[in-house]
């Protein structure tokens, strides 16, 4: 991966738990990544590596002055959007229909952030690259391949993105997946997107991000002694052979083998 996300690319994830440490040690063993609690300049934000570079966040839920949240929010992978201009882009949001519901604001050096919800209710993050562009790999074992949208009004979603981002929408051609969206940018397959239909009643709207694996079937058994759920056994579909978890906390993501690996950088 060379330079910067092009605007539209999800570019990282991060993940919010009441414990970050029991949170460190569940994926860390589960997918080989080193990480520790961050220093307090940057509220103990735990930047998680991959070989050497960094695939993923955890932080410790509080609120901004420190405190314990009541109630506490729910465990949730975000993930985060680039965009080259976050100010604009904000504005957009708003101008499409969607809301913002942090930000911007400055992350030392590192670029900015924001945290919006689309119209149809799932939430995601922008991210203005300053000295830190995302991750740094992607699709091998233990790091990001895909992030999906899920939503009950995709027409809606996919007008809303292609108006605040540089993305345009597809059915996808994979055979198998008729129904299934892509989202690209600059032609080429970055995220894809699915109706909410398809899953189980109660679900709400939603991005997931999916991790690469060398083997779902043993990833999974090692998540389930570890102490997740399993949502979606390992099955076979399109694009390989995938299951979604929730890690111990409540965390749900999604792990595949896949038979021709999207790249979304």
């Amino acid at each position: 991966m060379n330079g910067p996300y092009k605007p539209g690319t999800p570019c990282w994830i991060d993940l919010m738990v009441p414990d970050q440490q029991a949170a460190l040690d569940f994926y860390c063993d589960l997918f080989g990544w080193q990480g520790e609690v961050g220093p307090p300049e940057t509220g103990g934000y735990s930047v998680c590596q991959l070989k050497g570079k960094p695939v993923a966040g955890i932080m410790k839920a509080s609120n901004p002055d420190g405190t314990v949240p009541d109630p506490m929010p729910p465990t949730v992978w975000t993930t985060y959007l680039a965009t080259d201009a976050i100010d604009a882009t904000l504005k957009s949001v708003t101008d499409a229909g969607g809301s913002v519901m942090m930000g911007p604001m400055d992350v030392m050096d590192l670029g900015r952030m924001a945290l919006i919800t689309d119209p149809t209710g799932a939430t995601v993050g922008l991210w203005q690259a300053g000295s830190f562009d995302g991750a740094g790999i992607v699709n091998e074992h233990g790091a990001l391949i895909w992030n999906e949208l899920s939503t009950g009004d995709t027409r809606a979603a996919a007008e809303f993105y292609s108006a605040v981002l540089p993305v345009s929408t597809a059915a996808s051609q994979m055979p198998g997946a008729e129904g299934y969206t892509e989202f690209k940018v600059g032609g080429r397959a970055v995220g894809g997107m699915m109706d909410l239909a398809a899953l189980p009643a109660g679900v709400p709207p939603h991005w997931l991000p999916y991790f690469h694996v060398d083997d779902v079937d043993s990833v999974q058994a090692a998540a389930v002694r570890a102490g997740a759920d399993v949502m979606a056994p390992a099955f076979d579909m399109p694009a390989g052979r995938m299951a979604v978890l929730s890690d111990p906390q409540g965390g749900t993501f999604a792990v595949i083998t896949a038979s021709a690996p999207e790249q979304p950088a």
